[in-house]
């Protein structure tokens, strides 16, 4: 499966992801502990990666003002437009491939 999304670079972008964008774009970011959606202006959907980029965890529609948080042995999290997870059919187990875009 192969999904387009910026990757985050640096700490600043990983510390605030997506909050005070109007326009939502797919984004990776590299963190251990969870995420927040306070201060977003949309809902999203949410997948957690392996080191192998296999999914372990689905989130779907995590609306704005909330905190999801996992296993802090996965690293990568996904933050796509919400309705996604459904429209790719996306499952637990499978192996997603990330292609970097710029924004």
């Amino acid at each position: 499966m192969r999904i387009k999304a910026r990757i985050a670079r640096g700490i600043k972008e990983e510390t605030f992801g997506l909050i005070g964008e109007s326009k939502f774009h797919p984004l990776l970011i590299k963190t251990r502990f969870g995420i927040h959606t306070f201060f977003l202006k949309f809902p999203l959907d949410v997948v957690v990666l392996d080191k192998n980029n296999k999914i372990v965890k689905l989130r779907q529609n995590l609306a704005p003002n909330r905190i999801f948080v996992w296993n802090p042995k996965y690293g990568k999290v996904l933050e796509l437009p919400k309705n996604t997870i459904n429209k790719m059919k996306l499952d637990l187990g499978d192996k997603v491939n990330i292609e970097n875009i710029k924004v």
